[in-house]
């Protein structure tokens, strides 16, 4: 994920709470890797959203988000089966927060 993208993130923090669901990062990035970035995000911000380590990619292969050896940059909703509902793969997610979270909010209503 681009640091860019995390700094958004956190930023609109708040902007989480309008998901009814569980949030999480998930990178190929090592769980060691994730605890320092982690840190440092809850350290500045005063918290953070929750990493899940893939290394080897296949939550990521799952959610149609693999690049090759590396990840999307987008964002994805399963839902409690663990179905892939959508995914968006999109570099400007974070700039564009509001257009995130309401697509999120938008097939979340469809589940109900």
């Amino acid at each position: 994920m681009c640091q860019q993208q995390l700094v958004e993130l956190h930023e609109n923090f708040s902007r989480l709470d309008e998901i009814d669901a569980d949030v999480y990062i998930i990178s190929k990035d090592t769980p060691e890797q994730q605890l320092k970035l982690y840190t440092q995000l809850e350290k500045h911000y005063g918290e953070s959203v929750t990493f899940v380590s893939d290394e080897n990619l296949e939550l990521i292969d799952h959610m149609d988000m693999k690049n090759g050896d590396v990840a999307y940059r987008g964002y994805a909703l399963i839902d409690g089966d663990g179905s892939l509902v959508f995914n968006t793969i999109n570099d400007h997610w974070g700039d564009q927060i509001d257009k995130s979270i309401d697509e999120i909010k938008e097939e979340l209503g469809k589940l109900k």
